[in-house]
């Protein structure tokens, strides 16, 4: 189970919308809503990982530090959603360690894992998983193995694997598969998009069919409906990120009681050390 911390003015798909720098200048509703999910996981034993970003982190430690503190596995999502698609190597080298040394220094542990803003790792830049790395990080959770008009490497392997047969480790995103298609079943829009039933079948038949665990994302603006609406947005961007909000918390109290759930570094990471896993050019 992860949460992807961020607000909802720092999506890429506001991008052309609300300036950078702006955001300061925007109603932050990150804190309350990381409070009602942290109550959310409580209240059904879960431990999660929170990919973050730095720039909230900055301004949110005691947000941070609770997370911590209640057992969940503090992760980077880069300072300030920037693609690495954007990025060269030395800025993404700059971008990863600022993020790591600040939320290493909130929360008193090591950070081992990273998520790319909208997933942007992917053929053309696999360059950023040996940079990862070098500095530090043990996994990534940044491909999705999809096609997707904003991101997505559809001929990644769908499950874990070790892009330069080191220790460092790749975790795709879940999909399940229909012919030779990957449809997408790992949360965010997707899972606001289908019904719940929908979604449930696909993620039980990651685990019974392929033997794997399901790796889940949502963002804390995700249950808040009462967001504050930005105007002049295009149709696509509005349905996309307005779709079922209400309906959202409710789902997810669903999804936290049909499956175990728990942190990367305890499912994913820990127990695949030492083990053989796949190799980038053997995608399934």
């Amino acid at each position: 189970m992860t949460v992807d911390v961020e607000d909802y003015f720092q999506v890429s798909a506001f991008e052309r919308y609300i300036p950078r720098s702006t955001w300061d200048a925007q109603e932050c509703r990150v804190e309350h809503n990381v409070d009602r999910i942290l109550q959310l996981f409580d209240r059904h034993g879960v431990k999660a990982t929170f990919f973050t970003l730095g720039w909230i982190a900055e301004r949110y430690p005691q947000m941070v530090r609770r997370m911590v503190e209640e057992g969940h596995e503090l992760a980077s999502h880069g300072w300030s959603h920037v693609r690495v698609t954007q990025q060269d190597s030395a800025a993404f080298k700059q971008d990863v360690m600022r993020t790591k040394s600040l939320l290493e220094d909130l929360s008193g542990q090591q950070v081992i894992g990273y998520r790319a803003a909208s997933y942007s790792i992917g053929a053309s830049n696999l360059w950023a998983l040996d940079v990862l790395n070098d500095t530090g990080h043990k996994y990534s959770s940044s491909i999705y193995p999809i096609k997707h008009d904003l991101y997505g490497m559809p001929d990644a392997p769908r499950f874990a694997f070790r892009p330069r047969n080191d220790s460092f480790l790749e975790f795709p995103v879940t999909t399940f598969k229909v012919g030779n298609k990957n449809l997408p079943c790992g949360g965010g829009g997707w899972f606001r998009l289908v019904p719940y039933p929908g979604m449930r079948w696909a993620m039980r038949r990651v685990n019974e069919i392929d033997r794997e665990s399901a790796i889940f994302y949502f963002h804390p603006w995700e249950i808040d409906p009462e967001q504050p609406r930005q105007s002049g947005i295009d149709t696509k961007t509005r349905f996309r990120h307005y779709l079922n909000l209400r309906h959202m918390e409710a789902r997810l109290d669903r999804l936290l009681n049909d499956f175990a759930w728990g942190r990367m570094d305890e499912v994913m990471y820990w127990p695949r050390v030492g083990q053989a896993t796949v190799a980038m050019s053997q995608a399934s």
